[in-house]
């Protein structure tokens, strides 16, 4: 069951973990770890966090592997190069969101971040 909420503690989390993402894309972009891999593992968690702040869902599980199947789904539009088809510019915010190079490392790094999250689900505490 899914329903509409306002949760300050994940949204302020989800900020929190967004300027991370643009940390690490701007500023630590050279360290090629925490570029090629940490962020794939963050951005999953924040989309968990994202949801969580305006929807309560009792099964955090399936959300957590939505959220998986979604970062998938975006990964193989990067193994197609929708971004290119559909003709955003290289450099955009949607070309930089979809991206633009399929990795099945990055698929890992989503599983790992999902992974990452299950404890949170076991005993639904509340970041």
């Amino acid at each position: 069951m899914i329903k509409l909420t306002f949760n300050l503690k994940y949204f302020l989390f989800s900020i929190f973990l967004f300027f991370i993402e643009v940390l690490i894309a701007t500023v630590l972009k050279d360290i090629f770890f925490i570029r090629a891999y940490l962020g794939d593992v963050i951005v999953v968690i924040l989309l968990y966090t994202l949801v969580k702040s305006f929807v309560i869902i009792k099964d955090t599980r399936k959300l957590i592997l939505g959220i998986f199947i979604f970062s998938c789904l975006i990964e193989w539009t990067q193994y197609f190069n929708i971004a290119d088809k559909v003709g955003f510019q290289p450099g955009s915010i949607m070309y930089i969101i979809v991206g633009n190079s399929f990795s099945w490392i990055d698929i890992a790094c989503y599983a790992a971040g999902c992974l990452l999250l299950l404890p949170f689900t076991k005993s639904e505490i509340t970041i």
